[in-house]
């Protein structure tokens, strides 16, 4: 290894400068050498250049992804194991194997549990010495025995020991001067012992009995088995026939085998584990989102998650003659960010059933909030209320991007800015609760997005915005308003995948 004091040289490779700083750090305070890449390209070249002892791999990269970054690697390094640890976001059955068949020898998925990266650290690093500590014998042994690495093991016909090299003494715990003149029996264990004389009787009769380079169990002198490779071939001296064995050792190649195997099982136990967490939460997600509001005929609405689970939440329901809607999006991405809806959710469909007016529902979801989320954790939402007889209602935004009122002939009529800061920041004594009235003419449309969708980027890099709203819910009827609105965004993403949750909710003022 290149390292002094059991200390590595660590190349982290990550399209996140963010992560990489996070992982020098850790990697520092651990008393790791850490060298930084930031696409596949990059590790290849510092690979080449810095020789480290093991690779932190994220997989999606641009330029060049994770899984190429590993091949290529991998095809430089035959000489030298370095153990290559992805990490990634991505935990489908599909990655880990395509991940494993590029040469990976562990995983670990994001977002990182530091606790298990240093153990696999510890882990890896006691193979790493392992191996160097093996290739230092066979240095020494080179040196000793003229670059000889395995056992070297002569027979007569009869199967009695003639000579043997260094590394057979080394191996076997036989001297030499002990083992000539004894049967080769005596190296291995039964029932291949007694059976020995009948392989080789057979092999001399031309029937080729013992073979050539095949795995045999062979025993040292305290008893103890061993796996190990045997190479036979035949010479003539002195008009005598002779074999020559090569026996090779691999009990530490079965031990690292054995090694990676247990790396592989317990990968995958981490894997399934993680699948069924995740199918529980999307079980309880799913009984939590889909409630009867939803499927009132005058919301038309669509979540689009950046990952498994989203970040945004789209929630309705009605109270006599009144109409609550609530649009939300959680910091974050994933399932960190939709376990924070719950209490938002539980919170807005009881408070909404009971009549509440907009400010107290807005009071009462920051308190929950500020009591309950982690510093730096909050929501950004928008709740309305509309009273439909009245043709009169309220709302109030924070955080989210601003809301708009189009009227029958899809013109932009009155827009609602963000005025307030996101739900958990400041405790409810220090915000503004009051909602902006509005007032509509029939056949408006109230719509509300999240910045996932003004953000929404094209290949060119141009993002969607609001004047990609505009332009799509302009000389529409109402009743195809919602459809125009979602085309044009599929148009203007192409088949590229979201960069972060989108939120698009559209109701019908009549």
């Amino acid at each position: 290894m290149n390292n002094h004091g059991g200390k590595m040289k660590i190349l982290a490779v990550d399209d996140n400068r963010t992560n990489l700083h996070i992982l020098q750090v850790f990697l520092n305070r651990l008393g790791h050498e850490v060298v930084l890449a930031e696409n596949g390209v990059e590790a290849v070249e510092r690979f080449a250049a810095e020789q480290p002892d093991l690779i932190l791999l994220d997989i999606m990269m641009p330029i060049m992804d994770g899984f190429e970054a590993a091949r290529r690697i991998k095809a430089m390094n035959q000489e030298r194991w370095t153990p290559v640890i992805f990490l990634s976001a991505l935990n489908r059955e599909e990655n880990l194997v395509e991940g494993l068949d590029a040469g990976a020898d562990d995983y670990l998925a994001k977002p990182i549990n530091f606790i298990v990266l240093e153990a696999k650290l510890r882990s890896m690093q006691r193979s790493l010495a392992l191996q160097q500590t093996s290739g230092d014998a066979l240095e020494r042994i080179r040196a000793i025995s003229n670059s000889v690495l395995d056992a070297i093991v002569t027979l007569d016909e009869s199967g009695t020991v003639i000579a043997g090299n260094r590394a057979s003494e080394r191996i076997f715990g036989w001297s030499t001067t002990e083992l000539v003149g004894c049967n080769i029996d005596l190296l291995l264990p039964e029932p291949q012992a007694s059976e020995h004389d009948s392989f080789l009787q057979r092999h001399l009769g031309g029937d080729n009995a013992l073979g050539a380079n095949r795995e045999v169990i062979a025993q040292r002198r305290d008893g103890q088995r061993f796996p190990a490779t045997l190479g036979v071939t035949e010479a003539t001296l002195d008009n005598q026939r002779i074999l020559v064995g090569v026996i090779r050792d691999i009990s530490q190649q079965k031990a690292a085998e054995q090694k990676l195997r247990e790396n592989a099982r317990l990968l995958q136990a981490y894997y399934d584990q993680t699948q069924n967490e995740q199918q529980l939460a999307a079980q309880l997600m799913e009984m939590q989102l889909h409630r009867a509001g939803l499927k009132d005929p005058r919301l038309h609405y669509m979540v689009i998650p950046a990952a498994s689970f989203s970040g945004d939440i789209i929630a309705a329901a009605r109270s006599n003659h009144r109409f609550y809607a609530l649009l939300a999006d959680a910091t974050g991405h994933g399932l960190t960010a939709a376990i924070s809806m719950l209490p938002v959710l539980t919170l807005f469909y009881r408070m909404a059933k009971l009549d509440f007016p907009v400010r107290d529902i807005i009071g009462e979801l920051n308190q929950q909030l500020k009591e309950s989320m982690p510093v730096g954790r909050f929501v950004a939402a928008t709740l309305l209320c509309l009273d439909e007889e009245r043709r009169h209602g309220e709302i109030w935004i924070g955080g989210t991007p601003e809301a708009f009122l189009f009227d029958r002939w899809g013109r932009c009529t009155r827009s609602f800015p963000s005025a307030n800061l996101p739900l958990g920041i400041l405790p409810s004594d220090e915000i503004n609760c009051t909602p902006v009235e509005l007032n509509w003419e029939p056949e408006s449309q109230l719509i509300l997005c999240s910045d996932g969708l003004l953000e929404a980027t094209d290949a060119t890099g141009r993002q969607f915005g609001s004047a990609g709203i505009s332009a799509a819910a302009a000389n529409i009827a109402p009743a195809q308003r919602f459809q125009q609105i979602e085309s044009a965004l599929a148009r203007h993403l192409a088949g590229a995948l979201a960069a972060d949750d989108m939120s698009l909710m559209v109701i019908d003022c009549l």
